[in-house]
Order: structure tokens, then C-alpha cells, then sequence
């Protein structure tokens, strides 16, 4: 397993210094890295790391795969050294070392980076909402896998003094979920965490029924996340202007009192109201639509899963699934976004099978495999699938075929949900559930997840690769084993723009 720290120090100096980074985020998987010049960052080397699987240049904005855990790590490593980085820059000779010439290059530089960043200003919106919610994903995982457990338990007849212990410490932390997210909502937006968790409390306070607002009587967790988001936010916009206008004297009184008197009496007059009837439009849509459209439905949400998670924006959907878990219990859409990677495995096995002899390409799909089917599926999209192009396509034809198995179960009447986020694939499988139970459930998931290999793997066989594409890994594949390159060569293929995912074929 690579070092943190000196992973840390080694994508600092791939990208060009702490100097050269503008912000430093990361999800379960991938660490996002904003840079000020893209021209400072040597990407070849980035990508060489040992450590980083995949590592993507979008303009400013650096993708850097590296797998659950281990990003975390690094990511609070990255930010140690460039939080050390100026206190050692201080023992020189002082701010004024700097030429005229290269003041005028570094502003440059960053009128460049910060034109950039304004193309991108749906994606880092994005980015900051998942912000709030990507930290709840363990507790989230947790609470439903105790959850499924206490089910099955529960069902069976076993143990029934066990199942109420275990039904407390599944639904303690989802019965507070509005005050977490009203913390992460009021620190994500510079706020004080504890004044959004105060003002998310209040969606779920007991004395909510006795209030009413516009002739309605509200209920305790009406609006639910969506509502704790939007008083988490507010919260944090009041604080920092009451923060700008309140003499110090008098700030550690005034400014907590305003923020949450002001904040919490919108969110309890206007935004649990506004909220409850968007969340509930957000149930009501996703059942509709898979109620109704059912195999179709699927199969374009299972088809559109792998480029939603290539372009990052498969974040966005973070909210929208922990609305339809706290309305309903389960989101119904997780499992039919799932077999997006189930296609892109069934096509990953099929480059197997037919590039066997490719020592290359198979060792970079047996070290991701294994990620791919506890649901990450990064490492096989920027490592496998993406580069080559086709296979890619392919990959999403097997999650679009499995999608539609998955939407079909939920026309019948036997929807299939996930009690939780963050996994997918076989990690997805304890944390099944919907309208008919855990086995019809599984039933479905199962099925989906069948047809989405399958086909991923037969239209990646038959259709995957181009007559170049094929060449060049048949020739990397005619290596001489006992030539010294053949071991180590890297995944060279030169992909035409017509192979590319782009191509309409």
C-alpha cells in the first residue's frame, strides 16, 4: 500500500507546487485538484505515481484516481504541505524576491486560471453540494447495512430481543440526518457548522407539530434534507454577514443569536414547507418514472450511468437519493445507476479473454477488477474502457441492457431499492430492499446485474475494438516474454478520433 504522505509530496510536485494549487477536494475515490497554471503540471509523471491509478487534465481542474481510503489520506497529507508550504517560504528573503517579469506571469497565470474556473460554474455548484453529503456516505452505509441485518433477522424470527437493539442503532443516525447535513451545508459555504446543524435541528424538533405556517400545520422532519441543505446554507450567508457588520465586543452574543433567530425562522416559516413539496415531487417523479417507463426508463439511466461518473457528475445525484432514502426508506434509482458498472466489468473480462497474451492490459484489469466489483468503478473507466474508446460505448450498452431489467421489476410492481448509499455492484447487494421485500429485491438487482454483464462482455467481444485498436494490442501482445519490456510495458494503444467515445457509431 503507497505511503500517504509521500504520495502527498509526489502529486505536490507533479502538479507543480503548492504554489500551483488553487483547491483541493476530493470524493470516495478521486482527488480533485484545481490548479492556477495547467501548463506547470507534468501530467506523464502524475500519471507514472505509483499509487495513482488514473489521472485526467481538464483544463484547471486535475481528476486524480487513487481508491477509497487511501484518497482521504492523501488528501489531508496534500493539505498539511501546502498549509507548511508558506511558513518555510517566510524564512527567505521575504514577499519581495519576486521579479517585475514574474509578478506579471503569475497574474497572468491566474486571470487564465480564474477565466477557466468560470466555464465550470455548474460543476463546482455540483461539486459543493456533494461536498456536504459525501462525508455522510459511511455512517449512511453503516446504519443500512445494521438495517438489512436487523430485516433479515426480523423476518426469519431469530433473535428477537437482538432486533430492537439493532433497529435503534440503524435509525439513530438517519432520524438526526437534517442536523448533519445543516453542519456540513453551513462549514461547505463558510459558515459555523454547529449554528447549521442548529438551524437543520429544528426540521426534526417534536414541537414542529404544534406550529403553523400559512394555514398548514407543519410535521417534524417535513422537508427533510433538501430543507436542513437550504437552512444549512442560509445559516451560513446570515453568520458571514452578520460577522462583517457586528462590533467584536458584542459578536460572540450577537452573531450566533441573528444567524440561527433569522435563518431558523425561514427555514421554519418558508423552506420546510418549499421543501416538503419538492421532496416529495422527487419521490413521486423517480416511482413514475420507473413505475411507468419502466424497462425503457432503465435502460436509459442505465446506459448514461458511466458518463455521469466520468464527468464527475454523477455527485449531483447525492441529494436526490438521500431524499428518496429519507422519504420512502430507499432510492430506487441507485440499483438501476449500478449496472452502469456492471457493463463496464462484462466488457473489461471480455478485453481479458481476447487480449490474454497483452500483459499490459491484462494486469491494469485484474488490479482494477476487484475495485470494479465492490462498485468503484474509476479505475477501469480511465484505466481500461475510456482510453480504448469503443469498449467504453460497449460498456454502457451492458449497464443500459441491465438497467432495463432492473426498471422492468420495478413496472411489475416489485420495485428494487437501496436503503443506503455509496456502494454498488456486490457491495449494493446487503443493502437491497423495495415494495415486495429483500428477495424480490435481490431477484431483480440480481438479474440486472446478470444481463449487464453478459451483454457488456458479448458486445465488447463482438463490437469492442477496432481493426487499429486490435493491431496495436496484438503487436504489444507479439513481445518476445523473454524481451525486458514486454513485463512492464505500458498500455500504448493509439486510439483514431473515430474510435473515440465521441465517434457516433
Amino acid at each position: 500500500m503507497p505511503d500517504a504522505q509521500q504520495l502527498a509530496q509526489q502529486i505536490l510536485d507533479a502538479v507543480g507546487g503548492s504554489a500551483n494549487i488553487a483547491d483541493v477536494e476530493n470524493c470516495m475515490t478521486r482527488l480533485r485538484v484545481e490548479v492556477s497554471s495547467p501548463a506547470s503540471v507534468d501530467l506523464p509523471a502524475l500519471q507514472a505515481t505509483d499509487g495513482v491509478m488514473a489521472a485526467i487534465a481538464a483544463g484547471s481542474n486535475l481528476q486524480i484516481v487513487l481508491g477509497p481510503g487511501l484518497v482521504d489520506r492523501v488528501a489531508d497529507d496534500l493539505e498539511a504541505l501546502r498549509a507548511a508550504a508558506p511558513s518555510a517560504a517566510a524564512g527567505g528573503s521575504g514577499a519581495s524576491g519576486s521579479s517585475p517579469e514574474e509578478l506579471a506571469a503569475r497574474g497572468a497565470s491566474i486571470k487564465a486560471s480564474a477565466r477557466s474556473r468560470s466555464d465550470g460554474r455548474t460543476m463546482r455548484a455540483i461539486r459543493k453540494i456533494s461536498a456536504i453529503f459525501i462525508p455522510l456516505i459511511p455512517a449512511l452505509i453503516a446504519c443500512g447495512l445494521i438495517a438489512g441485518i436487523n430485516g433479515i433477522l426480523t423476518n426469519l424470527g431469530w433473535v428477537p430481543g437482538v432486533t430492537p437493539f439493532l433497529g435503534v442503532l440503524s435509525s439513530g443516525f438517519l432520524s438526526l440526518l437534517a442536523v448533519f447535513v445543516g453542519m456540513n451545508a453551513a462549514k461547505e459555504f463558510g459558515g459555523t457548522p454547529i449554528l447549521g446543524g442548529a438551524v437543520g435541528g429544528i426540521i426534526v424538533a417534536a414541537g414542529v407539530a404544534n406550529v403553523t405556517v400559512f394555514g398548514e400545520t407543519l410535521a417534524p422532519g417535513q422537508g427533510g434534507v433538501l430543507g436542513a441543505l437550504a437552512g444549512g446554507i442560509l445559516a451560513a450567508y446570515v453568520e458571514r454577514f452578520m460577522r462583517r457588520v457586528t462590533p467584536d465586543v458584542i459578536a460572540l452574543i450577537v452573531v450566533p443569536t441573528v444567524t440561527v433567530l433569522v435563518a431558523g425562522s425561514i427555514t421554519l416559516g418558508v423552506l420546510m414547507s418549499v421543501a416538503g413539496v419538492v421532496s416529495v415531487a422527487i419521490g413521486t417523479a423517480a416511482t413514475w418514472l420507473l413505475a411507468n417507463g419502466g424497462a425503457f426508463a432503465g435502460f436509459v439511466l442505465g446506459g448514461l450511468f458511466l458518463p455521469l461518473v466520468m464527468t464527475g457528475m454523477h455527485q449531483g445525484l447525492i441529494p436526490i437519493h438521500t431524499t428518496l432514502i429519507d422519504q420512502t426508506g430507499w432510492t430506487v434509482l441507485l440499483p438501476v445507476l449500478a449496472m452502469g458498472g456492471a457493463g463496464q466489468i462484462g466488457a473489461c473480462i471480455a478485453l481479458w479473454v481476447r487480449f490474454r497474451s497483452n500483459a499490459s492490459l491484462v494486469r491494469t484489469i485484474r488490479g482494477a477488477l476487484p475495485a470494479g466489483f465492490l462498485g468503484v468503478g474509476e479505475p477501469l473507466i480511465y484505466g481500461v474502457t475510456l482510453p480504448l474508446g469503443r469498449p467504453f460505448i460497449t460498456a454502457c450498452i451492458g449497464g443500459a441492457f441491465g438497467g432495463g431489467v432492473v426498471g422492468l421489476f420495478d413496472q411489475l410492481g416489485h420495485s428494487v431499492g437501496a436503503i443506503a448509499i455509496g456502494a454498488s455492484d456486490l457491495s449494493l447487494i446487503p443493502l437491497l430492499n423495495g415494495s415486495s421485500g429483500y428477495g424480490w429485491a435481490l431477484l431483480g438487482y440480481g438479474s440486472g446485474l446478470m444481463v449487464a454483464y453478459v451483454v457488456g462482455f458479448v458486445a465488447t467481444l463482438l463490437f469492442g475494438v477496432s481493426a487499429s485498436v486490435r493491431a496495436d494490442l496484438e503487436a504489444q501482445s507479439s513481445v518476445p516474454s523473454g524481451d525486458p519490456v514486454a513485463p512492464d510495458a505500458p498500455l500504448d494503444v493509439q486510439v483514431t478520433p473515430a474510435d473515440s467515445v465521441g465517434a457516433a457509431r
